[in-house]
Order: structure tokens, then C-alpha cells, then sequence
């Protein structure tokens, strides 16, 4: 009985090596393909030199979808798709102008409109400004301190945040929320911060909305050292106005669509693992980090694995998810036709942090979940993917968690991307081809591995 035990247990650990040890083989393999033969960089010039931003409802976007499409035809994956949604068309018009004027002087400073502004006046608008910190600094200053000014909010993103996401997330409300709760008390316009720890002139756009029962009040970001210029002039002379002029419009809701490209499984076809990125950018530039490097790196997955004549068992599908920036109807939309044909996916890895030097992937499912994944970190730390554990999936995977499909971001490196992030200098040159590629084999890495060894069930929320 004892000998009969311990041959067991022999067989089984031989078993155990010999599967990591072939695992050690097929990831090696998916890195040399990526490295060598990788095609995702060449895909990204294209996005961004040839056709650049791709707000949704513009005709960037358009094109985008039409060339995504057809570079997942030319690959030869089994089916290729578009997927319809309905976006909103918000444009910018005429590049913004604005100055801080302090006694005769006239002192001109960057910003971008806010997604989803209203225009100012045609002739622009001016006012005295007041400096806030925070939405409750506002809220404790209340209308009569407020009422016919610019409210400024200059709370920076945290610079001791080691992950810089972490100092976005503790910033980028003001953003979001600062117009309403500034018409809230009378403002007549609002300023916010850019949302970077860099001090440059480079002014970061970005979505904001509007609450129901308060004008709408136009606003904008100002660049990091225009901002620090304000507040210096604001203590010096808090009489001082600012002026600015900007003319964007929110059009009718355009059709546009989802780009979805898949390889069959061959045993479960009908447990599907998605990777993506969103096809959409701000207008302000190229779109490169944000997010050209998530959407190439998806195709990427699925070419290295027909490259390396790689027969999946479940199903692979590569997503170009629409309207990311300002709606995330092609995520709802996704999620929505996932459940309306009773598809069932497993997993969902999304990248949208940017074509940086991979760190990890964070892990949105059940404990026994992430107990699953967290068994393979010795197969992934060979390549740097050390950061593996909870942590967010991403905006346009997270409406498949209602349907108990566990959801994996991937994580670049952090530091430089709020450098980049929805602002003018996003654009090819930023994007560093091995680091890029290195992504893209991490992305294909992780799915063989769910694709070979799938997830334990999670029940989806009703």
C-alpha cells in the first residue's frame, strides 16, 4: 500500500514537470514569434500615421474599423466581424484660445475642451477665477463666493502614488464632475488641472459629463505650468481674470462599430477568451499608448498563435471595442450581444495602460479564480510578469463580469504613460517597438494559458 502511495505520487510529480515543462516550451515559443516576427508595430504606424485620431463618430474612427478589419481578413483568422453600436459624435471645432490677464498684461496659456463641453459665447468668456482644491472646497465656499466666476480646480494627481493609475483615480473627478457641481453654485465655466505628474505645456482632454438640473457650463483643462502659473498669479493678484474660447458641439449619435476577429476552438468552441483594446482615441493626436498599442497587441495574440499552428481548444477572439473615451457603448454593446446569443466567455484580457515594458496582469474574479491563475506566476516571472494578482480588468471587458467572466488587465510599467495620456503628443514615436511586442507575447502567453487549462466556474450576477 505504501509503495503503491508513494509510486503515485511520483507519477503525479512527473506529470506536474512534464506539463510545466511543456508550458516553458510554448511560451518561449510565443515570445521568439513575437519578437522576431511580430507584426504589431508596423500595424501601429498605420493606425496613427496614416489615419491618427479616431474619435468616435469621426471619420478617423471609420477608418480605423474598415482597416482593422480588413488586416484581420488578410491574417486569415476563421471569422471576422462588425459588430454595430451607436456613439456619441462630440467635435472640438476651432483650437481653443485663452489668457490670463493680471492688470494690462495678457498672459497666454494651453487648454483643451473636456469631452462632452458646451462651446463658450462665439466672443469667448471672462471672469474672475477661484481656486479650489477639491469638490468639498467648493461645497464649503458655496454660491456667494462663487457665483459669476471660473472655478479652477488644481488638486494634482498624487506624485508619491507609486502607481500612477492610483494618483489618476484620486484626481481625475474634478474632471469629471467639476463642471456641474461648479454650476451648482453659479459658476460660469470651469478649469481643471490636467491629469499628469509631468510639468509641461502639454494640455491632457479627457471625458466629463453633466448632471441633470444645473446649466451647462463650459470647461476645460489647462497644461500642468499653466496651471502653476494661474495659482502663483491668482495669490499675487486675486482680482486677476481669465478668458477663454472654445467651440466644440455634441452632433446627433453616429452608427459606428466593434471590429471582432476569432480562431475556432477545437474542443469547446463555444467558451470563448476575448483580448482587446479600444479602436477609438481622442482627437488631440495619434492615439499610440491610448490605446493603437492595446488594440495591435489583440490582433497580435491571435496571429503569433496561428504562426505557430497553435489549435486552441476554446475559442480566441480579438475585440477593437468602440467608444472607450467618452460612452463605452462598444463595451456595453459587446456584453450585450454576448448575452442576447448565450455565448459564454471565460475570461477577457483587456489592454488599455499603454505599449509599455509589461509588469503583470490584475485579476478580477473569484478567489478560487485567482488561486487558479496565481499557480502559473513561475511560468510568467521568466519574462517580467511579476504583478499578478487583484487589481482592475478594464472599462470595456468590465459589462461581460455580470455574466461571471473573469476579467484580467494588463499591466505595463505605469510611470510614463500620464505623460502621454489624451494629450497631443500621444503619438507613434512614443512607442517603443520591443516593449510593445514584449506586451503582445504576454497578452498571447496568459490566453494559452486559460485556453489550456481554462477557470474554475464563477456563477454570474443576476
Amino acid at each position: 500500500m505504501k509503495k503503491t502511495l508513494i509510486l503515485g505520487l511520483s507519477i503525479l510529480t512527473t506529470l506536474h514537470t512534464y506539463a510545466q515543462d511543456t508550458d516553458s516550451v510554448a511560451i518561449r515559443r510565443i515570445y521568439n514569434e513575437a519578437l522576431t516576427n511580430g507584426k504589431s508595430y508596423e500595424w501601429l504606424r498605420h493606425l496613427t500615421k496614416q489615419i491618427g485620431p479616431r474619435l468616435s463618430g469621426s471619420a478617423g474612427a471609420q477608418k480605423a474599423v474598415d482597416w482593422t478589419k480588413q488586416i484581420m481578413e488578410k491574417e486569415g483568422f476563421d471569422r471576422v466581424f462588425l459588430q454595430e453600436v451607436m456613439v456619441p459624435h462630440w467635435v472640438r471645432g476651432a483650437k481653443e484660445e485663452a489668457y490670463i490677464q493680471t492688470g494690462k498684461q495678457k498672459i497666454t496659456v494651453p487648454i483643451a475642451a473636456l469631452g462632452g463641453s458646451v462651446a463658450t459665447p462665439p466672443k469667448g468668456l471672462q471672469a474672475q477665477v477661484i481656486e479650489v482644491k477639491s469638490l468639498t472646497d467648493l461645497e464649503q465656499l458655496g454660491t456667494e463666493k462663487i457665483k459669476g466666476k471660473i472655478v479652477f480646480y488644481n488638486r494634482p494627481m498624487d506624485p508619491t502614488k507609486l502607481n500612477t493609475f492610483e494618483a489618476y483615480s484620486g484626481a481625475v473627478d474634478q474632471r469629471a464632475n467639476g463642471a456641474t457641481f461648479a454650476a451648482k453654485y453659479g459658476a460660469v465655466g470651469a478649469i481643471v488641472r490636467s491629469m499628469t505628474t509631468a510639468n509641461d505645456d502639454n494640455p491632457h482632454t479627457g471625458s466629463m459629463r453633466y448632471g441633470t438640473g444645473v446649466p451647462l457650463i463650459p470647461t476645460a483643462a489647462i497644461s500642468t505650468n499653466g496651471a502653476n502659473q494661474l495659482s502663483s498669479l491668482l495669490k499675487q493678484n486675486p482680482q486677476l481674470t481669465f478668458f477663454f474660447k472654445q467651440n466644440c458641439e455634441t452632433l446627433p449619435d453616429a452608427k459606428s462599430y466593434n471590429v471582432v476577429g476569432e480562431i475556432k476552438g477545437s474542443e469547446r468552441p463555444d467558451e470563448i477568451i476575448v483580448v482587446g483594446g479600444h479602436l477609438d482615441s481622442w482627437d488631440l493626436s495619434e492615439g499610440a499608448h491610448d490605446d493603437g498599442s492595446g488594440c495591435m497587441q489583440s490582433v497580435e495574440v491571435l496571429r503569433i498563435m496561428k504562426a505557430l499552428g497553435y489549435k486552441p481548444r476554446r475559442t480566441i477572439r480579438a475585440v477593437m471595442f468602440m467608444n472607450e473615451e467618452n460612452g463605452l457603448k462598444g463595451g456595453i454593446g459587446y456584453a450585450d450581444y454576448a448575452k442576447k446569443n448565450n455565448e459564454k466567455h471565460i475570461a477577457a484580457i483587456e489592454s488599455d495602460n499603454g505599449g509599455f515594458t509589461p509588469r503583470g496582469f490584475g485579476i478580477v474574479g473569484t478567489p478560487q479564480q485567482k488561486a487558479h491563475v496565481m499557480a502559473w506566476k513561475n511560468l510568467l516571472a521568466p519574462y517580467g510578469l511579476h504583478e499578478i494578482g487583484p487589481g482592475g480588468g478594464g472599462a470595456d471587458i468590465g459589462p461581460l463580469a455580470q455574466q461571471g467572466t473573469a476579467l484580467f488587465g494588463f499591466k505595463p510599467d505605469s510611470q510614463r504613460y500620464f505623460d502621454y495620456h489624451h494629450t497631443g503628443i500621444d503619438k507613434f514615436e512614443a512607442v517603443n517597438k520591443r516593449e510593445l511586442e514584449l506586451g503582445a507575447a504576454s497578452m498571447a502567453a496568459l490566453t494559452y494559458l486559460l485556453d489550456k487549462y481554462g477557470l474554475p466556474e464563477a456563477t454570474a450576477v443576476k
